[in-house]
This record gives C-alpha cells, structure tokens and sequence, in this order.
C-alpha cells in the first residue's frame, strides 16, 4: 500500500483534531508531512507536533513563531500570511480546516499545485467559486468534500455512471438546538443555548451557523459550485431549483441523490466527522477504521420534515445569493462572518444575524467573481457595509458596542 503523505492546514480546530485521530488510526496509510495553523493556540501546535512529528510546521502569527520554534527544534517553522499555503506543495492531500474566508489561499494554492484538496472550509469555495473552478481544471488537482453533506452526496454519486440521469440533490440539517421553535421565542436565546448543537460536536462559528441553518445554505452554494456545473464538464447539471433541504434530526442520513426514475440513493452513518475525513483522505479507496458505524439494533426512527423558512430566514437569504451569483455569495458569506462574530460576543441578538446579512446583500454592487482579487476585494467591502450594518442594530436595539 503506498503511504499517503498529508498537510494538514487548520489542525488545531474541530476537522483538524479530528484529521489527526484518523491519520493515528490508520498509521500504515497515512504520514502527517506537515501541520499549520493561525498561531492563536502555539501551545496545542505544539504539543500536535510533538506527538505527531510532522517534518514543517507553518503559523500564520508571526508573533507565535519564536516560541513553536524554541519548542520544535527538529521542525521547519514557517510563519507569515502565506505560510499555510506553503503547505500545499508538502504532500500529496491537503486537508483544509482553516475557518472562514481566511482558508482560500489554501484551497487555491492546493489546486494550483496539482494536489488533492480535502476541503473542509467551504467558505472559500463558496466566496470564490468562479475562481476555485479555474484552479480545479489544473492537471493532477482533486477536490474531494470533507463535509458530512457533500462527502455523503459524493458516495451516492458513485452509484450512476450517466450525468444526464441525477435529477436532484437532496441536502439533509438536523435542524439544530431551535428546531420547532418560532421566530418570536428565538428573539432572546444566549449564545451559550446557541451553541448546545444536539448531534454534532463542532467549532463555535459553524455550530451558530447551524442554529440559523446558513450552515445548510452555504452548503446549497457549496452542492452547487462542486456539482453543478454544466453536464458534460465536471458536474451533473444541478441548478439551485435541483438542491433541497429537508431537516432529519437524527443526523444518521447525511445527504441523498435523487435519479430520474425515482431511485434515492442515501449515505448513512452515525455523526461523525472522522468518516467523511477519512474518505476524502483515502478517496477513491476506504479506510478500515470504522468510524460512525451505526448499531441498527437501537436506531429506532428516522424522521424528515421541511425547512422553517419564515423562522430560519439565513437559508432563503443563501438561496437568493446562490441564484445571483458573482460576488453575491462572497457577500453572504463576509457578512455572516460578522454577524456571528458580534453575537458570539453578546453585541447583538441571535435574530439579528439574518437582519445584518438581509440587510448588507440589499447593497450588493454586482460586481462578478473575476479573479482572486475581486473576490478579495468583495470580501472587504461586504464586511465594511456589514459593519455599518451591524452598527445600525446596535443603535436600534441598545445592545452593546
């Protein structure tokens, strides 16, 4: 069996310890060659590295270098803006854990230099698709989704060799810690409740993201730009009309594909992150390890219902950006990144993260995804309208500055 050689961007957060639990299982396939992450943790850096004796060691705070150096004399430390995207060339998968739009320059790095991409941040994918599909058609490069939903819809694709005959994507949301609760009794939930997701264990900023499903509808944006492209090229001809959500809150189904004849093909498994990790490391095989194995004899039930759109408005607002396209998604995604970051810190209230966004995607300026810069470029200037509009519910509401 040939070893794998793995890069591992963003190993201090929730996919990368868990990359790390998969990559230690699986020994004999699997060699960590390099690890990176923003530095704001140097300690668990470098305690990784030294259990897991990775080769590079990159950080993007200059000012965490000095100190994971002194600690790892027998690493390289590379440290600076692009230091995680240096990684990209170090091994043969890089898997992509970095939160937020900051994890673009890896993902392109990663398909610019012709490797496997296990992708994880679907920030930069869903910001910059335009851009990511060019980097994509270079010779050698995979994107293989580390997401439980796309790894899943990636598995079921497997069953049918003809594009023409998938008819419908079919995303799955446990519905997180608010569903079946109306709009009103959301108005004063903390974030601590926020944060109590009932199946999966996951970071703070994706776990809120799942409390007002705009985690589901980065992941239509996600489902469209990785499979539906125009049949013929890399995908199956899926438009936004073609990807549905439907809640199950067992989280064991964890996406379906729908044919034309009707037949439903479905991946599940029990919630664990290390099996879609582990496929997207060891695509087009299978690890051995049995991670999210599903005991049948106490399953139960599985149950599915629609979407509440009226209360969970992020996944319409997802919607509306998808089908606008351009810069329009990379607005979504750098306002929910502020909106999240002042309610995780107690400045506005849960409801007011759809009121933000709402509000910022209204002065969208239509520019198109043209290139890395543009998309960069949108970025800034989506953040600094959200910020304006954040300012403007603070002042409404009373909330802290």
């Amino acid at each position: 069996m040939t070893v794998i050689r793995v890069a591992l961007a963003g190993s201090t957060g929730s996919i990368g310890t868990q990359s790390l639990d998969v990559i230690s299982a699986e020994a004999d396939r699997f060699e960590l060659a390099a690890i990176g992450a923003t530095g704001r943790q140097p300690e668990v850096l470098i305690e990784q590295a030294r259990r897991h004796r990775p080769k590079i060691v990159a950080v993007s705070d200059t000012s965490a270098a000095a100190e994971i150096a002194a600690a790892l004399p027998e690493c390289e430390v590379r440290a600076g803006a692009d230091a995680l995207a240096s990684l990209a060339t170090e091994a043969d998968v890089v898997v992509n854990g970095v939160v937020g739009f900051a994890g673009l320059s890896v993902t392109l790095a990663t398909l610019d230099a012709g490797r496997r991409l296990a992708l994880a941040n679907k920030e930069s994918l869903i910001a910059a698709g335009p851009v990511v599909q060019l980097a994509r058609r270079t010779p050698g490069a995979e994107l293989v989704p580390v997401d439980s939903e796309h790894g899943a819809i990636h598995q079921c694709l497997r069953a049918t060799d003809n594009r023409s005959r998938v008819e419908r994507l079919l995303l799955t949301a446990s519905g997180g810690p608010f569903r079946g609760r109306s709009a009103a009794d959301l108005e004063s939930v903390t974030v601590a409740e926020a944060l109590a997701h009932p199946t999966w264990s996951m970071g703070p900023k994706i776990t809120i993201d799942s409390s007002t499903l705009m985690n589901k509808g980065l992941e239509v944006i996600e489902a469209h730009e990785l499979f539906g492209t125009p049949a013929g090229d890399a995908g199956y001809g899926i438009g936004f009309d073609e990807i549905d959500v439907v809640v199950h809150p067992q989280s064991i189904v964890h996406s379906m594909v729908e044919f034309t004849d009707a037949s439903t093909i479905a991946q599940l498994s029990s919630p664990d992150m290390r099996l879609p990790i582990g496929y997207a490391l060891a695509w087009p095989d299978r690890i051995a390890t049995p991670f999210g194995r599903i005991d049948w004899s106490t399953l139960g039930r599985l149950d599915f219902e629609p979407p509440d759109l009226e209360t969970f408005v992020c996944l319409s607002l997802a919607y509306q950006a998808g089908r606008a396209g351009g810069t329009a998604p990379a607005w979504l995604n750098a306002a929910n990144e502020v909106a999240v970051e002042a309610f995780l810190a107690g400045r506005i209230a849960w409801g007011d993260i759809a009121r933000v966004i709402s509000a910022t995607l209204d002065q969208h300026d239509g520019a198109p995804a043209s290139d890395a810069d543009a998309v960069v470029a949108a970025d800034l200037e989506a953040r600094r309208i959200a910020a304006l509009q954040l300012q403007l519910v603070v002042a409404a509401t009373g909330a802290n500055a």
